[in-house]
């Protein structure tokens, strides 16, 4: 047993059977080097798969998050850089999970992004606003990130 696991004690252990949730995420907060929004929507994928819980997460990026839905040559172009997107990977693993990532139509059009620079997978919605009000009238949660 860790040290930790002696110093914390869960006072109110929460198990979920079924979960249906929206990320909100227009701005990049970090743990770090990873943007929170990233963090936490593993936390909740992995504790979905711990309670083999039923489970539809959506993480609908816009504004100033928008970017990292792109693929490594219009990441460099958006952010004058030559690294690529550092969080493609990541991404990319959360959608290999279950995870439906999108992108904001105003977002990709107000930066002049097509859906050829995005990463695989990814689709566009209307716009961040509608398409989060849809999902909370169809019964999801909103997370602001």
């Amino acid at each position: 047993m860790s040290a930790l696991d002696e110093a914390l004690h869960i006072d109110i252990p929460v198990k979920l059977s079924r979960l249906k949730v929206v990320f909100s995420i227009g701005a990049l907060g970090f743990e770090g080097d990873l943007p929170a929004s990233i963090f936490h929507l593993q936390l909740i994928t992995n504790d979905a798969a711990d309670w083999n819980a039923e489970s539809d997460v959506v993480a609908v990026f816009h504004t100033n998050a928008g970017h990292l839905t792109l693929h490594d040559a219009a990441y460099n172009a958006d952010r004058n850089i030559s690294t690529g997107n550092p969080y493609k990977d990541l991404l990319e693993d959360l959608m290999k999970r279950g995870v439906r990532v999108e992108l904001c139509g105003a977002t990709a059009k107000a930066h002049h992004w097509g859906n050829t620079d995005l990463l695989p997978g990814i689709p566009v919605n209307t716009d961040a606003m509608a398409r989060t009000v849809q999902l909370v009238q169809e019964g999801f949660i909103k997370i602001t990130e």
